[in-house]
């Protein structure tokens, strides 16, 4: 499996020098944000910061492998706001296809618990993604509908629903196990029960509980604020997460895929190592693993031969 880093981990680089920081790191690919006014992001599209970011990932062999927009309004009742959406995400297909990503991280809407109309809603979604899925394919690009809270797709009973409703290829899941535990949604059997065989890309990041009995809250989609967390982030390898059994897993259900370390220095900085030192430990701590599944493997093998 590749690793790759998110520029969520370099909020102070611009695109450029964080390609160049992974590279540093010893990481095999990156995925980029896509949203106008954050450093370490694509501006929408921008096809001049694309090709100079397809220019810089090759010269230091750091390939684009995702793009990581903040779309919300893919679910929306109002046509207008719902068709804005679905171009914004059409242009990121572009930008994907011209710098040569294959993926791209899909906000299933914007929903919060007790919200009205869930039908409504999740008709509009499921029309997004099916309008979007045709132009994704025809790019060589799978759009990923996140395990994410804040969005129709929380939990991944409803991922699953979701990307079965759309019935394309084109749209899969991303698997986000961190996402899952800090709401309280599935645990990792539960997670693979119901999704394993739809996930097209996989976010790693890891945490621990400042209280594990407190409630799930977040007033936002893409993160939660310092005075609603129930958790502190960690460098993958140094929370609660179980790793091991999660990579085992994904072999399982055939996933060999790239794992994007989702470092979320971003939005909490004051929890983590600088990123040049935590994208380093963390990939590190996933090839270890990725080592010992590979060494059982081999000997349970030579068991099986003998």
């Amino acid at each position: 499996m590749k690793i790759a880093g998110h520029t969520l981990g370099t909020p102070d680089h611009t695109v450029p020098e964080a390609l160049k920081l992974f590279a540093r790191a010893g990481l095999d690919a990156a995925e980029v944000i896509y949203q106008d006014d954050y450093t370490s992001g694509l501006p929408i599209g921008s096809t001049a910061a694309a090709a100079e970011a397809a220019r810089v990932a090759d010269g230091e062999g750091i390939p684009v492998i995702g793009l990581t927009p903040y779309t919300t309004a893919i679910n929306a009742i109002d046509e207008r706001i719902r068709g804005a959406a679905v171009d914004e995400l059409r242009s990121a297909i572009d930008i994907a296809h011209a710098i040569g990503a294959n993926r791209i991280r899909v906000y299933s809407g914007a929903w919060k618990p007790g919200q009205q109309d869930h039908a409504a809603h999740w008709a509009q979604l499921v029309r997004s993604l099916q309008e979007l899925s045709g132009p994704a394919a025809d790019a060589g690009v799978v759009l990923c509908a996140e395990n994410h809270f804040g969005t129709m797709t929380q939990t991944a009973r409803d991922t699953a629903k979701l990307i079965r409703a759309v019935d394309s290829p084109a749209v899969r899941v991303l698997y986000d196990q961190a996402n899952l535990t800090f709401t309280h949604d599935e645990d990792v059997d539960e997670a693979f029960a119901v999704q394993g065989d739809l996930i097209g890309h996989v976010h790693v990041k890891d945490l621990v509980f400042k209280d594990p009995n407190a409630p799930f809250v977040a007033s936002e989609t893409a993160r939660v604020h310092a005075e609603e967390r129930a958790v502190i982030s960690r460098v993958v390898g140094d929370g609660t997460l179980a790793w091991a059994p999660i990579l085992r897993r994904l072999r399982e259900v055939g996933y060999e895929d790239v794992l994007s370390l989702e470092y979320e220095y971003r939005w909490h900085p004051q929890d983590l190592d600088a990123p040049e030192i935590g994208f380093r430990r963390g990939a590190e701590h996933m090839r270890t693993l990725l080592r010992q599944l590979d060494h059982a493997a081999t000997g349970q093998n030579a068991e099986a031969r003998s």
